[in-house]
């Protein structure tokens, strides 16, 4: 789905007693446009408040930069006491990828807004995560180390100079590790079972920190068997992967490269131990997921056990595979996995994978509206077995279509364009005639899709139905944007014009707004020959009996294109710039040829089928 750019910022401050400071700090962010706060954990005993603000790119730096600054005025961090570590009145502050980003761009905000800091106010800053400047930094642990008492002394020393800002002590805001990580999901398993042991078992099989390893066990559950360690006095070294034994550790290194494709001193280092000191240490083994951590618990008020885990890249371990694991490993003993739950949020690109694997799973075509891959993961994931799971409250992202047209009814918005007005006129209708267009095309292929036939063919329509599937979803906003774009136009008409300084001001907001007024129809064009191209395959690749489908496809797509840049050519007269003017008349003559020809051999198919039962009798 196209989607609008969003990046999440979780700010630590430390902060978690008196509120009116947060309050004060958080006042600031509001303020900053197109920006919100979606949750704000304060903890008394931590004396830290985590927040969570959501914004888009443009403005998110401003408003993180925005809070530290407050935050360094009214937190001192020489007075300050908590139960969790901390080097900063503002302890760290990542930017998280949402949708529509990088995490190129997540790190690209993250070192400008350091630099902010560290230039404008002073504070010294290290950058940590993706925006690490050096490998030893990357850790936010390891950046944090002695914690603010630390500081005067680290702060002097040359491997700790600061990224930004004075390599001298700042005794009252302390430092600012700022940096770029991926999208921390919070996921709870649920199982059948109230006892905390069994979720225990589970997580050490998922948890990429792993378990030690046991042999010989006696029934389903880990714990039955019995530690194995290392005995190189006896010329014992297992291997924590399969059942072989060597003589020396130089021969379990080369056992566990030949056989596991892994390094045996780093695997010990990862687990913290000392390759010259491993006589009668336990092995270790890792678990199924990277970037997955889980522990067990018991939910009292849930009557069940969890295994409580925090998937730290979903696009490495996504939700349903750490699922489908859980699934195996309980009724390989006996237990059942109830459902799941999403603490806090999650990314719609994290439930789209899920729904569209999900999908797949069942033989069924990916290419689906939104709310589809939504029902289909929800009900998959089973996210309703303990508290109601709300997508438009819990899914950043989600691509919504929230305009005052678009969201009336078909005979509200056919009405409201039949009033004597300029819009919406025949920009937005040629949006909707395209996103019709992609609509049908996109039925057609999903039907291909559900008949048996060969896989190739069928992978084909699948990707035909899923791009057009955001095709429709970017024409229907479309529909609205061409409305609010004329308004641009009409609110500079109505700008004074008084004086010279006014009237120039006003010529220039109508050259921007008769620009932006040309480039939304400019942008529905392409969309619409994007899916007539896509009609096209369709109707050549497609079931025959819905080739008519594909051709009334093929028409809407054309009719939306031609209505659309008759949109942009009809503004054009009214924009002084002789070269972009004349970029974008190139443009359209590209776009007209190509959508002809693609009208008339797609026409040219549907007709010869249509004709050819007829031919036969």
């Amino acid at each position: 789905m196209s989607e609008s750019k969003l990046v999440e910022c979780v700010p630590n401050f430390s902060e978690g007693r008196d509120r009116g400071k947060i309050d004060a700090i958080l006042d600031v962010v509001r303020a900053v446009p197109g920006v919100k706060v979606l949750d704000v954990d304060p903890g008394a005993e931590t004396n830290r408040t985590v927040v969570t603000l959501i914004g888009p790119p443009e403005t998110i730096g401003e408003a993180a930069f925005l809070a530290v600054k407050r935050a360094s005025e009214l937190i001192d961090m020489r007075s300050h006491r908590g139960a969790h570590p901390r080097h900063g009145a503002t302890d760290v502050l990542p930017f998280v990828p949402v949708s529509g980003v990088s995490m190129d761009d997540c790190v690209a905000i993250a070192r400008a807004v350091g630099r902010r800091i560290g230039d404008e106010l002073g504070i010294p800053v290290y950058l940590y995560e993706h925006a690490a400047s050096r490998p030893e930094r990357r850790s936010l642990a390891a950046v944090r180390a002695g914690e603010y008492e630390a500081l005067p002394d680290k702060l002097g020393r040359p491997e700790w100079k600061p990224d930004f800002g004075p390599a001298r002590f700042h005794a009252q805001a302390g430092v600012v590790t700022v940096g770029a990580r991926e999208f921390l999901i919070a996921y709870n398993v649920n199982l059948n079972s109230r006892t905390k042991a069994h979720a225990d078992d589970l997580a050490g099989e998922l948890r990429e920190t792993g378990r030690a390893v046991r042999r010989g066990q006696t029934s389903a559950w880990y714990d039955s068997g019995k530690l194995l360690r290392y005995e190189p006095a006896a010329h014992r070294m297992p291997c924590g992967y399969c059942a072989s034994v060597e003589r020396d550790q130089a021969a379990l290194a080369r056992h566990y490269q030949s056989a596991h494709g892994l390094d045996l001193a780093e695997e010990l280092a990862f687990f913290g131990r000392d390759a010259a000191a491993l006589e009668g240490v336990n092995v270790m083994k890792r678990g199924r997921f990277r970037h997955c951590r889980a522990v067990g618990w018991v939910i009292p008020e849930y009557g069940r056990a969890q295994i409580s885990i925090n998937l730290t890249d979903f696009r490495v371990t996504p939700a349903h595979a750490v699922l489908d694991a859980c699934r195996e490993l309980a009724r390989e003993r006996g237990l059942l996995v109830t459902g799941s739950e999403i603490v806090g949020l999650l990314p719609w690109e994290a439930l789209e994978q899920s729904g569209r694997h999900y999908l797949h799973a069942q033989g069924s075509s990916r290419g689906l509206p939104v709310a589809d891959i939504v029902q289909t993961a929800v009900q998959s994931l089973g996210l309703d077995d303990v508290a109601t799971f709300d997508p438009q409250k819990a899914v950043l992202g989600l691509p919504r279509l929230a305009g005052p047209l678009v969201t009336q009814t078909l005979s509200d918005f056919t009405d409201e364009v039949s009033r004597p007005s300029p819009a919406p006129g025949g920009g937005s209708v040629a949006a909707l005639a395209g996103a019709l267009a992609a609509a049908l095309g996109a039925m057609v292929a999903n039907l291909t899709h559900g008949k048996r036939g060969p896989a190739a063919a069928r992978d084909e329509m699948e990707m035909v139905a899923m791009a057009l599937q955001q095709v429709k979803h970017e024409l229907l906003v479309a529909v609205d944007a061409d409305t609010e774009a004329f308004g641009d136009v009409l609110a500079a008409m109505r700008l004074p014009r008084d004086t010279e300084a006014q009237a120039s001001a006003r010529a220039a907001a109508l050259q921007a707004g008769y620009q932006r007024a040309t480039s939304v129809p400019l942008r529905t064009a392409q969309l619409c020959l994007e899916a007539l191209r896509h009609c096209r395959t369709a109707a050549e690749q497609g079931l025959p009996a819905s080739v008519s489908d594909a051709g009334v496809g093929a028409l809407m797509a054309r009719a939306g294109l031609r209505g659309a840049v008759a949109n942009v050519r009809i503004n054009l007269p009214a924009i002084t710039d002789a070269a972009w003017v004349s970029a974008q008349r190139s443009q359209l003559e590209a776009l007209l040829a190509e959508a002809e020809a693609l009208e008339q051999a797609t026409m040219a198919r549907v007709d010869a089928l249509l004709e050819a039962p007829a031919r036969a009798g």
